[in-house]
């Protein structure tokens, strides 16, 4: 039976993934394995980042977290450079960097190494 869930994302250099995640998201690896580094950010959540030629190539969302106030959460990004995503695909829009649907709103991002994140507020 499948149980616990997790992210493995890609870094095409590890050391400026893990300077992105510690000043911009405030995230510092809980350990490193086998050149991996391994994120506890609440006790029932982990995520995984490995160095690979591939990163920054997927162009589809590949982690998102939760928050209770998202205009506030997007301040805070911004305010350490984060660059919230505009787009226009078919039943979703962004008003500057939010999009809004019925059961909440989020936000999009990358992080260092291209990765497509976001972040979602829930009604």
């Amino acid at each position: 039976m499948l149980k616990d869930l997790h992210t493995v994302l890609p870094a095409a250099d590890l050391a400026r993934a893990r300077t992105f995640y510690h000043d911009t998201l405030d995230l510092d690896p809980a350990e490193e394995v086998a050149g991996t580094l391994v994120y506890r950010p609440t006790p029932t959540s982990f995520f995984e980042i490995y160095e690979t030629e591939n990163a920054g190539t997927a162009k589809n969302t590949q982690m998102g977290w939760l928050t209770d106030d998202l205009d506030a959460e997007m301040a805070r990004l911004r305010e350490r450079g984060v660059v919230f995503e505009d787009f226009e695909i078919p039943g979703m829009a962004t008003a500057n960097g939010v999009v809004t649907m019925d059961d909440g709103k989020a936000a999009w991002f990358r992080d260092s190494e291209g990765n497509f994140l976001y972040i979602m507020q829930r009604t």
